[in-house]
């Protein structure tokens, strides 16, 4: 199993001005609040603790970056959909996520968690539309594979490949069962590398 950099915590931000210096490259998780977002940035990373996982959907109510060196880093982007979180609440984050996608000069790539049991609802086309706009890579991760049967998973993962068509990426994983670990670890690492594609612009928050 190839071996993730080591990450460390960097900031939490609020507000769009509160964002780390916008140098370098940085993959962005995105998804549901209940898709094991969490889970699936802690089994790539190798960290147990990265990421913090709860048993109550919603907890990521900031974005929260981590750094791999001076110029790559990780964000962990605020889990979407949860019903229970305040109206208001939902419009910051839907507000702070669309500036973020939409301003962040180096966003080399997206990882859209989503529970393959349930995926492509709503928000993850919301989310679609976002990066597709801003022509960044996106990388789909199935997650909780483990609770299908493989026939089950492997039809899931052809179905989404259909419906999102040419241009994202897509596979079954498992934090649990450490399904496509390798996988999604190499994808990350491949945005991180690439040559930027976006020209800085100017964030104010």
């Amino acid at each position: 199993m190839p071996q993730f950099p080591p990450v460390e915590f960097l900031t939490s931000s609020w507000q769009p001005r509160q964002f780390p210096a916008d140098q370098g490259a940085e993959v962005a998780f995105a998804g549901r609040s209940n898709a094991g977002k969490s889970s699936a940035l802690n089994a790539i990373t190798g960290r147990k603790d990265l990421a913090r996982t709860s048993k109550t959907p919603g907890r990521t109510q900031l974005i929260n970056f981590f750094a791999l060196n001076e110029q790559q880093r990780l964000a962990d982007l605020p889990g979407y959909g949860y019903a229970k979180v305040p109206e208001k609440m939902r419009d910051h984050w839907r507000q702070l996520m669309g500036r973020y996608v939409e301003t962040r000069a180096s966003l080399a790539g997206v990882v859209i968690v989503m529970d393959s049991r349930r995926p492509l609802t709503d928000f993850d086309w919301q989310m679609l539309e976002w990066t597709g706009a801003q022509h960044l890579p996106v990388h789909l991760l199935l997650t909780k594979a483990d609770k299908l049967s493989r026939s089950e998973s492997m039809a899931t993962l052809k179905k989404v490949r259909t419906e999102v068509g040419e241009g994202v990426t897509a596979q079954l994983f498992s934090a649990v069962a450490k399904t496509g670990v390798d996988e999604a670890r190499k994808e990350v690492l491949k945005m991180l590398n690439a040559e930027p594609s976006r020209a800085p612009d100017s964030v104010e928050g």
